[in-house]
């Protein structure tokens, strides 16, 4: 399998930033490139093209496959004011895409379930689920889908499930049905009017650095956006990024940022409360990266974050609430106390003491008519690695494809009223630091020294895998892949709490689409 040329990969979003919006008119595109094989129908519409509608991500790919597969020259401007057209014109709605937006985000670990057999085997094999949720199109469309997919595919027919039944009767029949039924072109969607101008509060939690909160800027400019993005972390580090944001169709948020060396996405969607919701992440590694609320600091007040979200009995600590519009006396839970450090509309930082026979669990802890939750805990019954399973992928050693990391993160939890560990009543305190290593997960693994050879992880959390290529101190000069127990252990009052997971170092991703 040949490696799709990171050019024609470019996301949607670094695209349509990097290039003037609208360089030209949409319709000129149309008509001198498009129609040349989509000849209009006698009502003017355009067939497959007026029969589908995507998200950004999914028109790029389709713009894509038309320059990669069908000889469409397009120039950069043209593309990116094509998708652009596409997303603002044949888009989703917010609501359409809920459940599915993790492979919009990029989010390293999801779990990817189609909603029947014949979708996870008809489809899913091959792709995500989400990738085909993400879209709508007539029954003809999805007919002609499942036609493309056998002429560009044809081995399908003698892959494993398609042997000794009839595969192409099921594809055709239930398969086209559920489609047709679940995921019909549906409505258009109007574009999002609105300005999105102003001063933003945000908050969320990056992995393997913490909490974080801050303020992001946006400013109109034409049709897009000048975005400066200030995050200060619990830690008390910092970063400030600046570049552009624009919104496609009924709400879909996406930016290109920078702090001078490291490039970010943000991949969001307006919700219908005027909050932005969504990750941003490093553009060369998508693993790295966090997830992020916003809310304008003139909107609705709401609490955006609680850090830290828990408080150990007999200690006091400093908490600080994120938001907008924040205002009144705290409201605190039986056995906990707090004193005024600081307070202003997007912040208010309290210094709360639990006292020591306080109860254990969940609690809530308000702000005048606010509320957010805050965990109350003694000792923890149990740690937890979190992803519990995941992958990294060998690269770099001068290839041109980049190694794909693995972040890890420690949880700690209450075994609940059962006393048992593991049931569902157990409570999740939050997330607690913690000393990182790796061993060989198993016989085959110590043989082939895979703890060695596969990678290193740091204090973080974060594991770096190995080289790309053979490597000739391994037996069959094989690479440096590998199979791993990734381990923490955690001191608590002279007692170690260890928890593990499993890390597949594999190999790369040689042909790495925006939707997955």
């Amino acid at each position: 399998m040949s490696r799709i040329a990171p050019a024609l990969w470019t996301t949607c979003a670094a695209l349509a930033l990097a290039l003037p919006a609208h360089a030209m008119e949409p319709q000129d595109i149309l008509d001198r490139v498009c129609t040349t094989c989509h000849a209009p129908r006698a009502d003017g519409s355009l067939p497959r093209i007026d029969d589908g509608r995507r998200t950004p991500e999914g028109w790029d790919m389709t713009l894509v496959r038309m320059m990669r597969n069908h000889g469409v020259r397009m120039t950069g401007e043209e593309r990116a004011t094509m998708v652009r057209h596409l997303a603002d014109t044949r888009g989703l709605s917010v609501a359409e895409t809920e459940g599915w937006r993790y492979i919009l985000e990029q989010e390293p670990v999801a779990v990817d379930e189609a909603p029947n057999q014949d979708m996870a085997e008809m489809c899913a094999r091959c792709h995500s689920f989400a990738r085909v949720a993400v879209q709508r199109r007539t029954r003809e469309d999805w007919a002609h889908m499942i036609h493309f997919h056998l002429g560009q595919f044809p081995t399908l027919e003698y892959q494993a499930l398609a042997r000794d039944r009839d595969w192409w009767g099921i594809a055709m029949g239930d398969v086209l049905d559920f489609l047709a039924e679940n995921y019909g072109y549906g409505e258009r969607v109007a574009s999002l009017a609105a300005d999105l101008s102003g001063a933003w509060t945000v908050a969320g939690r990056m992995p393997g650095r913490g909490d974080y909160a801050g303020t992001m800027h946006v400013m109109a400019e034409g049709t897009d956006y000048e975005v400066h993005l200030d995050l200060g972390f619990a830690d008390g580090s910092h970063a400030h990024f600046d570049g552009r944001g624009l919104v496609y169709g009924a709400g879909e948020w996406r930016a290109t940022l920078s702090d001078g060396e490291t490039e970010i996405r943000q991949v969001m969607a307006l919700g219908a409360d005027g909050a932005l919701s969504g990750r941003w992440f490093d553009a060369e590694s998508d693993v790295i990266g966090a997830r992020m609320l916003a809310a304008r600091e003139d909107g609705t007040p709401r609490i955006l974050g609680v850090s830290p979200g828990h408080l150990r009995l007999g200690e006091a600590a400093e908490i600080t609430l994120t938001g907008v519009g924040l205002s009144g006396a705290p409201v605190l839970p039986e056995g906990v106390s707090a004193e005024l450090v600081s307070e202003s509309a997007t912040q208010v930082v309290l210094r709360v003491t639990a006292a020591a026979e306080a109860a254990v669990g969940p609690v809530t802890l308000g702000l005048g008519d606010l509320a957010a939750p805050l965990v109350l805990y003694d000792r923890l019954d149990r740690i937890a690695v979190v992803p519990e399973v995941t992958i990294s992928r060998v690269g770099g050693n001068d290839g041109p494809i980049a190694k794909v990391p693995a972040q890890f993160e420690v949880v700690g939890y209450l075994n609940g009223p059962d006393g048992a560990p593991g049931t569902e009543d157990d409570i999740l305190v939050g997330h607690f630091p913690a000393d990182w290593s790796t061993e060989d997960f198993d016989e085959v693994a110590a043989a082939m020294e895979d703890a060695r050879f596969a990678g290193v992880i740091d204090g973080a959390g974060r594991f770096t895998p190995g080289d790309a290529g053979p490597n000739p101190e391994r037996p069959m000069t094989t690479n440096n892949a590998g199979n791993l127990w990734v381990v923490a252990r955690l001191e608590q009052a002279g007692e170690v709490l260890e928890g593990r997971a499993q890390l597949f170092a594999t190999v790369q991703r040689f042909v790495d689409p925006p939707i997955r």
